[in-house]
């Protein structure tokens, strides 16, 4: 089923969802399902899992390093599959424009066609590590709005070196990111809204937006953007504060600001034990004045780890 479906049949009421990321090469997909067990008692209409972009490493070949490209946590869509299938639970894979050509694209898109994977997340995708900029695939998008137009292409049965007629072509539901305090390379939140509008009229369904910590942030992003006429769900993204260095840590790579009382708070804790519950406390206020405005959906970033979630959802949900 598609997300705005089940936004639809929730007639109002707020769901609960998170996003996790796949395991590292080598590790049993058991470790997953040992963090989603633990959130099924909240009845999550869809599980969104990360696309992890590619990376270089080194391998020494008689002393002498060897540069090689490679993914550290691959398996997106098989994941999405094998949730599906032993949770019965619709899955969100995320689409990337960094490191796909287009041709890859469609053959993902195509690959979850046949799973039964309604929903997909396309995002432009972070730059490599090694580049200051992100640097598009050759023969790749380089901004998801060229994403979102291949896959609503798609939806109408013209492939990418062919138009097909058929009557099962594909009906993707289309996420795409939000940015409630920007973009950390949009020159200005108003340029950023516009760039939103343009995934919007290209096709997107629903906005899921980046963490924030202050929720007047969201309520203003939410505002400004109904007033340019984006008018497509706007999920609010929710990640609890876990360890210290995050008070350095999300503003660096984020672009976000901390409200003062956050860091103090975190700056007053001893170890991270201590910190993780401040960033429970914290997630649960947020969550509840979130759930008392009305939010179609509070969506969870929860990293792999489950045990602060379902802290934060028994005391809001």
């Amino acid at each position: 089923m598609k997300v705005t479906d089940h936004l639809k049949n929730a007639k109002g009421k707020t769901l609960f969802s998170f996003e996790l990321i796949p395991p590292v090469k080598g590790r049993n997909i058991q470790e997953l399902y040992n963090n989603i067990d633990p959130l099924m008692e909240f009845d999550p209409p869809f599980i969104d899992v990360t696309t992890s972009r590619e990376e270089y490493v080194y391998i020494d070949k008689e002393g002498l390093l060897d540069k090689k490209v490679t993914r550290m946590r691959p398996g997106t869509v098989g994941i999405c599959a094998s949730i599906k299938h032993k949770y019965k639970v619709d899955t969100v894979p995320h689409i990337l424009c960094g490191g796909f050509t287009k041709e890859e694209t469609e053959y993902v898109l195509v690959d979850c066609h046949y799973l039964g994977i309604d929903n997909v997340m396309a995002l432009r995708g972070d730059a490599m590590r090694e580049e200051k900029y992100f640097q598009p695939t050759k023969g790749g998008h380089q901004y998801a709005v060229d994403l979102v137009e291949q896959i609503q292409n798609l939806n109408q049965g013209k492939y990418l070196h062919e138009v097909i007629e058929t009557d099962h072509s594909d009906q993707f539901c289309i996420g795409v990111a939000g940015y409630p305090e920007k973009h950390l390379e949009a020159p200005s939140l108003k340029s950023d809204l516009k760039r939103l509008k343009e995934k919007v009229d290209a096709g997107a369904d629903y906005v899921v937006t980046q963490m924030f910590f202050d929720n007047q942030k969201f309520f203003e992003f939410v505002d400004a953007a109904r007033d340019i006429g984006i008018d497509i769900p706007i999920i609010p993204g929710i990640k609890p504060m876990a360890v210290k260095r995050h008070l350095q840590l999300l503003p660096q790579v984020f672009r976000i600001d901390l409200p003062q009382d956050l860091i103090d708070a975190v700056d007053a804790c001893e170890n991270n034990k201590a910190v993780r519950q401040v960033g429970i406390e914290w997630a649960i206020k947020q969550s509840k004045e979130l759930k008392e405005a009305g939010v179609p959906v509070l969506h969870y970033y929860s990293m792999g780890k489950s045990d602060n979630i379902r802290a934060i959802a028994k005391e809001v949900f």
